[in-house]
């Protein structure tokens, strides 16, 4: 008996210690083990994530997850987690943030997205404070054009909520000029956010996917997708097909079609061609110091 119980102990003693962070690495993403919710009854664990879509709003971010699904090694979470930028989710921890996440099979990585997060001041800290070493994919497109696609995103659920409406000009001007109190062109000052979100990862750290390509030629912005998460190539250009009823490009999965929802794609409503030439010209600055902070620059009028 006693012998047993010596036996005993020193198994307890030789047992791995539960880490009190997440493990970094200077590899790319790997799977954080802590903390986790055990294991599935098939073998899948739920992960906090290694990968986050951060923005941006109406910047394309549900084309990019569900594109970025078709991948085998990538576990994605289906809603918008909002744990970052809403206090009464923040609050909850990370234990309730993991159980939030899909049960991936081992070797996957898991993705969240939260389109909010890119513009939340908050949000880069916290994120860094999980793990400096996460991957964080940024889709940015047109300016101008995101600012219209918000517009039409507000003005639907309004209608359909039966209520009243702003007609789109009496949002974007004001006294004769740029309204800068619509909240949607603060979402567009892309460098704005990316100034703060520079501030705690490199930008080495975060892959800025060019989201007017993502929609008029997919494949290649997805190979570009797959190269940064160092994800063996798997996404070829038959995973994608033109919807000529719908007007943008729809998903081919294992012999399975799907698009989008419906409410992806709408028509923008038509906006004078003054007030455009107008938001044009005030993106105009802001736009450049976007390309001088990532190195790069993006066909936007």
């Amino acid at each position: 008996m006693a012998a047993l119980l010596l036996g005993l102990l020193l198994f307890a003693m030789q047992s791995p210690p539960i880490p009190s962070s997440p493990v970094q690495s200077n590899q790319g993403p790997s799977p954080t083990p802590w903390p986790n919710n055990g294991t599935h009854a098939n073998g899948t664990l739920q992960h906090l994530p290694q990968i986050l879509i951060i923005g941006v709003r109406k910047g394309g971010t549900r084309a990019l997850i569900e594109m970025l699904s078709l991948h085998s090694a990538v576990a994605a979470a289906q809603n918008e987690v909002h744990f970052f930028d809403w206090e009464s989710h923040f609050q909850r921890g990370l234990p309730w943030y993991l159980s939030q996440m899909p049960y991936a099979s081992p070797g996957q990585l898991t993705v969240e997205k939260t389109p909010a997060y890119f513009t939340a001041a908050k949000v880069p800290q916290r994120i860094h404070q999980m793990n400096p070493d996460i991957k964080l994919l940024l889709i940015l497109r047109d300016p101008t054009e995101r600012v219209l696609s918000d517009y039409t995103q507000v003005f639907y659920n309004r209608l359909q909520k039966h209520k009243r409406y702003q007609p789109i000009e009496s949002v974007l001007v004001k006294d004769g000029e740029i309204n800068l109190g619509y909240k949607a062109l603060n979402r567009s000052l892309y460098h704005v956010h990316m100034q703060n979100w520079l501030r705690y990862f490199p930008l080495a750290r975060i892959h800025v996917v060019d989201g007017d390509k993502l929609i008029r030629d997919p494949f290649p912005e997805m190979t570009k997708v797959e190269r940064f998460l160092k994800l063996e190539p798997q996404i070829n250009a038959s995973n994608f097909y033109f919807n000529k009823t719908k007007g943008f490009y729809c998903l081919r999965d294992h012999g399975r079609e799907r698009c989008l929802h419906d409410s992806k794609g709408r028509a923008h409503p038509r906006v004078a061609p003054v007030i455009l030439q107008k938001l044009y010209q005030f993106f105009h600055e802001p736009n450049k110091k976007l390309f001088e902070l990532v190195g790069r620059t993006f066909d936007w009028k």
